[in-house]
């Protein structure tokens, strides 16, 4: 409900030029929304209103606010405004038109399914897809940018609709309950304007996080200590039959091969969970297709008989269990196929009684006689950590509600559950096809009570932390909007669940042990993240196309890469973008290290057991298990904001990263798939899947971004290295460079500011040439001049070859208190060799 001194200025009002307390760039006068007299939207109902965003009171909550936020934000104020409406009759659901959008470029960002978002250019309203979540519009005249933000005002949530008549865009605000209705609002949308798109976000966000106060932003926060490390995730290998002994040969692969993994999730499949018709207290034994596990439901906070069975020491001895990817795999294959025949002669209306019982792969015998009792995960986890000490972080996958069917009523003492019939909601209904979607409505979920959420994390998460688990991923997080019909609409449910999840990760976490994942809706980000820090910015990675097309192989990789980089504009202002696990033998997965390289987030793959690229991850991955992060997050560059790299045939797409001392820009040929409005799914663009063309130079790199790196801005020179050409070049600040990629390519650009030394000699360091992101390796650079000599000193992180730029043939290189031997050719290209010495 809009605040009693609501102010606002409504059609037919001329906005008021000497009151200070309304002072913004944008107006509405005349029917149109406009900043500085240019229209964004046209022939604006008369129930909309707009309010300088200094106009409407914030959050009391300011004390918890950093002070340069308040300050940044105050003295920005004039650059935004708020949306608000009234209707003549309270709603639950109100599909409101805010004026035409026409003939002007923009990029936005939808959920095209439940849990996942993803981006979608045009020039008129018409164009916006179903729960879109961000408008961002380009302003040639004013040579700017503004932004239109759907925002959470007390009960209600908003997003963007495409109108009916031509250029409408449609402001949906519901509650997400029959039982909960409005009528008048006064912020259910926020606009900001200014001359940098990432700055915009930025300052946009802030506003809104300054305003709304249910959340915090990045920078406020600490990101979970995996984010710096290299890590595997079981779900590939395994997915619903992992246990212990598969994974202790997993971390085993990579430990002894030079990569240890310095954090291990192990995903969907050690819980305990049944389906209703299930013995109670008994874990399913019929978890064979992807899908059953969600009719599944929570019914022990413990592990699965599968972990339960592990004692102490028994991967240590001599004689531990062995374990062979291909003979699991082929048994797999053998209980999914059981699987299909009794599903097609139930659906014949035959009798299954004949075939085998479904078994769980196992590989631990309970019982042997040896006097030991079980230790479980945290015998398992223990055994872990002694053997691989560079281990540091285990991490566990769980859904919100608990399990993806939710909890199983009365089996969990002290939790109030209870299947709750799933509906989707009505801006869902045209979005993609989903399994999970899907078994969810028709098993329903087994709801825990609101008021008991906090009880369930913290009875969950204090178990985990006490057996030696530090962080969860939590998943399949949309699922709350299914449920809210009961419980006072989606944002109240949502905060009660949020509030609890946030204390529990404070509590049990170290205050930032948790991915989310399936979480890409603004209710999510808007209540959950006062202290969740990391989440999925794209979907899951696909190694083929679940519907079977054989292209989906390739395409489904570019898509993957869109999803991530576009999505981070908005969703890393709230949390590191995670850009998902790869797998390091897939046949685009050099495509994908690419990325993961400079995406500024943790580096982590699924592997199956034994089937590696070690080659490839040595591109990635210090011998450590450290990576050489980016201090940014990608995104993409300005001349891709308000083009389309999956499928109009001529853009690449490019994402910029910074470095300490040097940026980075990777060029991707991601065209040939992506959303196709009219069958509301990805499929594939053929005719788009060739060869394309286009340009890179170093001021496509937003050096501004980071105080450190603003001064390279004016810097006359660069040194560009190409690491899959293997060439190095030195260019203008504006000099564009040529590439043409192939289909699933891309190239790799790092940087370098040159710096003149004295009248003759300039030099730029690249970094390590064998690693992907070559100029992360550079934690230290510093030009001293002394007695007419002229110094360069680095630190690096690393081994490998290290490349620079050189105008002139040094005299001297000195690496840790000796000489070493360089190479320098008269075109200024200087290396030489960094052993490892442990860091």
């Amino acid at each position: 409900m809009s605040p009693p001194n609501f102010v606002s200025q409504r059609v037919g009002n001329k906005p008021t030029s000497n009151n200070t307390f309304n002072t913004s760039r944008f107006s509405l006068c005349n029917r149109n929304i406009s900043v500085d007299g240019i229209t964004l939207l046209s022939e604006v109902p008369v129930n909309v209103a707009l309010s300088p965003f200094s106009s409407l009171p914030h959050s009391s909550d300011t004390d918890s606010i950093p002070p340069h936020i308040l300050k940044s934000v105050a003295s920005k104020s004039k650059n935004g405004a708020f949306l608000g409406l009234s209707v003549k009759q309270a709603q639950d659901r109100i599909l409101n038109p805010i004026g035409k959008l026409l003939n002007r470029k923009f990029l936005s960002l939808f959920r095209f399914k439940t849990w996942w978002s993803t981006m979608w250019v045009g020039s008129s309203g018409s164009d916006l897809q179903m729960e879109t979540q961000l408008i961002l519009l380009q302003l040639p005249e004013l040579n700017s940018f503004a932004v239109l933000i759907p925002l959470i005002e007390g009960n209600f949530r908003s997003a963007i609709h495409p109108g009916a008549s031509h250029g409408d865009v449609v402001l949906c605000v519901e509650s997400g309950s029959t039982k909960v209705r409005g009528q008048k609002f006064s912020s259910c949308a926020y606009l900001h304007v200014g001359d940098n798109p990432y700055e915009l976000m930025r300052d946009a966000f802030a506003a809104v996080r300054v305003y709304l106060g249910t959340f915090r932003l990045l920078e406020e926060k600490t990101v979970p200590k995996i984010v710096d490390k290299f890590g595997w995730c079981s779900w590939d290998a395994f997915y619903l039959t992992v246990e212990p002994v598969g994974l202790w040969h997993g971390v085993k692969s990579f430990a002894e091969n030079g990569l240890p993994p310095r954090f291990l999730i192990i995903d969907d499949g050690w819980q305990s969970i049944n389906m209703d018709h299930e013995p109670a207290l008994q874990d399913s034994k019929d978890l064979t297709t992807l899908g059953s596990q969600m009719l599944c439901r929570l019914y022990r906070l413990k592990e699965n008989e599968k972990f339960a069975k592990y004692k102490s020491g028994t991967m240590l001895r001599p004689n531990a269990p062995k374990f062979d990817q291909e003979k699991h795999d082929a048994m797999f294959k053998e209980m999914v196929a059981l699987a299909e025949k009794k599903r097609k002669i139930k659906e014949e209306g035959g009798d299954v009684l004949a075939l085998p019982s479904p078994k769980t792969i196992e590989y631990l015998n309970d019982d042997e006689d040896d006097g030991q009792e079980r230790g479980g995960l945290m015998a398992l986890v223990s055994d872990l950590k002694e053997k691989y000490q560079t281990l540091d972080d285990v991490y566990v996958w769980h859904a919100l509600c608990g399990a993806w069917g939710g909890v199983r009523p009365g089996t969990i003492a002290g939790l109030e559950a209870k299947v709750t019939s799933a509906k989707l909601a009505a801006g869902l209904q045209n979005t993609m096809n989903d399994l999970a979607v899907d078994m969810i409505i028709e098993g329903g979920l087994g709801f825990v009570n609101p008021n008991q959420a906090a009880d369930l994390y913290e009875a969950m998460h204090s178990y985990l932390a006490d057996v030696g688990i530090s962080g969860v991923k939590v998943d399949v997080i949309h699922t709350l909007e299914y449920v809210s019909e009961d419980h006072g609409g989606r944002v109240q449910l949502a905060k009660a669940y949020y509030d609890g999840l946030n204390k529990s990760l404070q509590k049990n976490f170290a205050g930032s042990g948790l991915i989310a994942s399936m979480e890409q809706c603004n209710d999510f980000f808007f209540l959950a993240t006062k202290q969740v820090s990391m989440g999925r910015v794209g979907d899951d990675f696909w190694f083929q196309d679940p519907n079977g097309d054989p292209m989906g192989a390739f395409w489904l990789q570019g898509v993957h890469m869109i999803h991530c980089s576009y999505n981070s504009l908005w969703q890393g202002q709230f949390i590191q973008p995670d850009w998902d696990m790869f797998q390091s033998d897939h046949i685009c997965a050099e495509f994908h290290a690419g990325s993961r390289a400079i995406c500024g987030g943790p580096v982590y793959v699924s592997d199956k057991v034994g089937h590696h690229n070690f080659d490839l991850l040595r591109k990635l991955v210090l011998p450590d298990g450290t990576i050489l992060r980016c201090q940014h997050y990608a995104l993409p560059t300005r001349d891709c904001l308000f083009e389309n790299p999956l499928f109009d045939a001529k853009t690449l797409l490019k994402i910029w990263n910074l470095n300490k001392f040097a940026g980075v820009v990777g060029v991707f040929n991601c065209q040939g798939a992506g959303w196709y409005p009219e069958e509301h799914r990805c499929r594939a663009y053929p005719q788009c899947y060739k060869s394309i063309s286009g340009v890179i130079s170093a001021d496509d790199v937003e050096w501004e971004q980071k105080d450190s790196t603003a001064v390279y801005r004016n810097t006359e020179q660069f040194a560009v290295y190409l690491h899959k050409s293997d060439n190095l070049t030195v260019v203008k600040s504006n000099e564009q460079i040529n590439i043409t990629l192939q289909p699933s390519s891309f190239e790799l650009f790092t940087i370098s500011p040159v710096h003149r030394l004295n009248e003759r000699a300039k030099f730029a360091p690249i970094g390590l040439e064998n690693m992907f992101n070559s100029g992360g390796a550079i934690e230290f650079l510093e030009y001293v001049s002394k007695g007419g000599l002229y110094n360069v000193k680095i630190k690096v992180k690393g081994t490998g070859k290290f490349l620079a730029y050189s105008s002139e043939k040094p005299r001297e290189i000195i690496l840790n208190g000796e000489d070493v031997e360089f190479d320098w050719s008269s075109n200024g290209i200087l290396r030489f060799e960094v052993p490892w010495i442990g860091g």
